[in-house]
């Protein structure tokens, strides 16, 4: 068994999930706890230039899983691929970033070394050994889980728990790893990405995200929080009681029935704070909230704080941004 932490990265056509950053950040800070080295795979296709990329930070090395078998992901591809590579390096975690992908793969991956996935996990403790943090009953609880038994063990991590940008910097280099995987071995025929509508959109890829509570009080004043997301450039977003009602798409929800976001800025108008949406929202960078109720639960959480009306608030703020929209224009 090497002395090793491996970070299976996710891309898809080309482009990273920038949750990526975030594990290769924990997975950093793991092996330094661990007094190992800390090493990323990357797979798919043509991903030479994207392994490339990751040689930029400080990894012991980095392995381009590439097969043409491996161009769409699937999950029989994946596993296969990924099995073979696990058992060359023999890690002794193996982390990922808790995606939509990786809930379809990880589990299914860990199986085939008899072991379990340690999931969505939220902070990394070390006493006698790594404690790995998971939140229970909607955040409500948090669970240490100590990983027993022989490595390697299977860990993946929540979105925004650890900061992309404290990944260390430094200077790798890639190992090309070419998988032994055959046409039959694929059951699944890779289809397009389920979307809820034609016009979906990815709020985790949104630097910044402007959401909106119950405070709105009715549908028709959507609009006046949508003025403040095109002015800043960013995503409109909302918390479950508005998508139930039919004032935004399903697909706009975040919380711990929704999205999972980590934007650069997080604009919190007429949300008091529940903690199911506190959970999809609070590895933000920045957190402004906007809230008439200066008790709000919000702003325990928020960076920066507005106590006031949002009806007067945000009409201001947008107000305040058209000269930077004319000139961004």
């Amino acid at each position: 068994m090497s002395e090793t932490v491996l970070v299976i990265t996710e891309q898809r056509g080309g482009e990273w999930n920038r949750m990526s950053f975030e594990t290769l950040a924990a997975g950093q800070r793991l092996a330094a706890e661990l007094g190992q080295t800390a090493s990323a795979a990357i797979a798919g296709e043509g991903i030479g230039v994207l392994a490339e990329g990751l040689t930029a930070w400080e990894l012991d090395r980095v392995y381009a899983v590439e097969h043409e078998l491996l161009h769409d992901y699937t999950a029989d591809g994946y596993t296969a691929a990924l099995e073979q590579l696990i058992r060359k390096v023999q890690p002794s975690f193996v982390l990922f970033p808790h995606t939509y992908q990786v809930r379809d793969l990880a589990p299914k991956l860990a199986t085939r070394f008899n072991q379990g996935l340690i999931s969505d996990v939220v902070a990394i403790r070390t006493y006698g050994g790594p404690i790995f943090v998971r939140q229970l009953f909607q955040g409500k609880l948090n669970a240490d889980v100590r990983p027993v038994g022989p490595a390697p063990h299977f860990i993946s991590i929540q979105a925004g728990a650890f900061n992309a940008d404290l990944a260390e910097p430094g200077a790798s280099k890639v190992e090309v790893f070419t998988p032994a995987l055959t046409v039959s071995e694929i059951r699944q025929r890779p289809m397009e990405p389920f979307r809820e509508s034609t016009g979906a959109v990815d709020l985790t890829a949104a630097d910044i995200i402007v959401s909106v509570g119950r405070g709105i009080k009715e549908k028709e004043n959507i609009s006046i929080i949508e003025a403040l997301a095109k002015a800043l450039g960013g995503e409109l977003a909302a918390t479950r009681p508005v998508c139930d009602s039919g004032w935004l798409p399903i697909e706009r929800q975040v919380g711990s029935s929704g999205q999972t976001v980590s934007p650069k800025v997080y604009i919190a108008v007429g949300i008091s704070g529940a903690i199911q949406h506190l959970l999809g929202m609070k590895g933000s960078k920045i957190i402004v909230a906007i809230n008439k109720d200066s008790n709000a639960p919000i702003f325990e959480v928020a960076d920066y704080g507005i106590v006031g009306d949002l009806f007067e608030v945000v009409p201001a703020m947008v107000e305040a941004l058209k000269p930077a929209m004319v000139a961004r224009a």
